[in-house]
């Protein structure tokens, strides 16, 4: 038996991930390595859905509330830190499963990500970002054009973020990667996709209910709480769905209807990029856990043969 399988469990918001890593967990004496960008806050239980207690079943779950949510955390330091992980539980003879949400996140563990170019500098990000204000997106683009050709013809001058980007490694680079050239396959362990979905209607219906139940469990409490110790929506966790609605609320800017409407429709609009995301993925096996009479049952089955 391959002792060096890692189970990465993915799939959109609200399908069910946590549940079925943990029941995955208990079968294949595994141990959870979260791949969410939010659950990996501490001070941020409830808007992010984060596992209970019981919900963990005493199943061991790691990066989840371990980091300060003031804290500038990148990728880079998710992958460090996971792949740590990773690395302990495999010594200790039991299953990895990485389960979340976050598609860079995963890549960081499916991948050995480039990471020469990861380097940040927030005055010039601050820059550029007051120039595509004043000037207009066009403008900015055309700056990439000029310094790389290739990366402005791949990189559409509405995602301004990823343009700005560019242009910041560009500073130290000649040009910019492609994904192929700065994404190899990971070479110290091996990494065994299984993707969960449901039928849409009952994926949106799962993801009203939750925005509802997290509301009654005190979500407004605890955005308040975190707007109290000094964070606001300059801070990258307070810009996760259900926060940065609820942070607008208490600021007056809308409705508390208002900011509920708003958290499910972004959930959804979440859902279907993470499923866009995913699909990209080749060699997963999926599962429709609406269709499914024992969607455990089927991922137990197809591990083993893995």
């Amino acid at each position: 038996m391959d002792r060096n399988k890692v189970l990465f469990l993915v799939g959109p918001t609200a399908c069910g991930k946590t549940e079925t890593a943990v029941k995955l967990a208990e079968i294949l004496c595994g141990e959870i390595v979260s791949s969410d960008s939010m659950q990996i806050y501490r001070l941020m239980d409830i808007g992010s859905a984060k596992p209970t207690f019981d919900e963990m079943k005493n199943i061991p779950h790691h990066l989840i509330g371990e980091i300060d949510p003031k804290e500038y955390f990148t990728v880079k330091d998710y992958e460090v830190l996971a792949k740590g992980y990773i690395r302990d539980i495999l010594k200790r003879g039991n299953t990895p499963i990485v389960t979340g949400g976050t598609g860079l996140y995963v890549n960081s563990l499916i991948y050995d990500m480039d990471f020469t170019q990861t380097s940040f500098d927030l005055d010039f990000r601050k820059e550029m970002e007051e120039y595509e204000r004043t000037k207009g997106r066009e403008e900015l683009h055309k700056l990439l054009y000029l310094k790389d050709r290739e990366a402005a013809l791949r990189i559409h001058k509405n995602n301004v973020k990823k343009v700005i980007r560019a242009l910041e490694i560009l500073r130290s680079e000649e040009r910019v990667k492609t994904f192929e050239e700065s994404f190899k396959p990971v070479k110290e362990y091996r990494p065994v996709i299984c993707g969960i979905y449901r039928e849409r209607k009952e994926l949106y219906e799962r993801i009203d209910r939750r925005a509802e139940e997290l509301l009654k469990k005190g979500l407004v409490e605890e955005v308040r709480m975190l707007s109290e110790k000094g964070l606001t929506k300059k801070d990258i966790a307070l810009l996760g769905i259900g926060y940065k609605e609820i942070y607008d609320y208490l600021k007056g800017e809308t409705s508390l209807k208002e900011a509920e409407d708003l958290i499910k429709q972004h959930t959804r609009n979440l859902a279907k990029r993470q499923m866009t995301w995913f699909k990209r993925y080749e060699d997963v096996f999926w599962v429709n856990m609406t269709l499914s009479c024992d969607p455990v049952g089927d991922i137990v089955s197809w591990w083993k043969k893995q």
